[in-house]
């Protein structure tokens, strides 16, 4: 069995607004790190993150292998990343494509969203955008937290990072065979 992951934030001691001591206060019918000087209240939430879905005539899926320093290093996922504050989450899904792949893409709808739990200390709520390469003459190359990238058969990739991105996979499949 798992252990559950404290709640960010529980270990707070000081208001990261005005600096006074931080007291548990039930908010929302959980005790939260409250400031009784200024009034804030830290609600934990997830992060959010985008992905691409980007399948080529040959019914093959493009993914990039994770460098060192990020989560499953060595190990391959989908284009994929964090929306910076104020992004539009389209805009993610294509920066995060040309950062890792090196090709502009154009993002079309929404294919999957799902919690992410791979890192049970911080899990994010992943959207899985469907999308196509704007050229499909460039050849992707690694860029950014990536070291490699390729097309593969959606039924047979290679170990994969996230196990998020295998039942979208699998989707790939299904849409094959209709």
């Amino acid at each position: 069995m798992s252990a559950v992951p404290r709640p960010l934030g529980d270990d707070w001691r000081f208001c990261p607004r005005c600096g006074a001591p931080l007291e548990p206060r039930l908010e929302g019918g959980l005790p939260r790190p409250a400031c009784s000087r200024c009034d804030f209240v830290f609600f934990a939430n997830m992060g959010v993150g985008v992905a691409a879905v980007i399948d080529d005539d040959a019914g093959r899926v493009l993914l990039i292998q994770r460098g060192p320093g990020h989560f499953g290093v060595g190990l391959w996922c989908l284009p994929c990343g964090y929306v910076d504050w104020g992004e539009d989450l389209r805009d993610a899904a294509a920066r995060e494509v040309l950062e890792e792949a090196g090709v502009e893409v154009e993002v079309g709808d929404v294919v999957q969203i799902a919690v992410n739990r791979h890192d049970p200390d911080r899990p994010t709520v992943g959207i899985w955008f469907s999308a196509r390469l704007v050229d499909p003459r460039p050849e992707p190359r690694a860029g950014d937290d990536a070291v490699a990238v390729g097309w593969f058969d959606p039924a047979a990739p290679p170990p994969l990072a996230f196990p998020t991105d295998r039942p979208v996979l699998a989707a790939l499949v299904a849409r094959r065979r209709v």
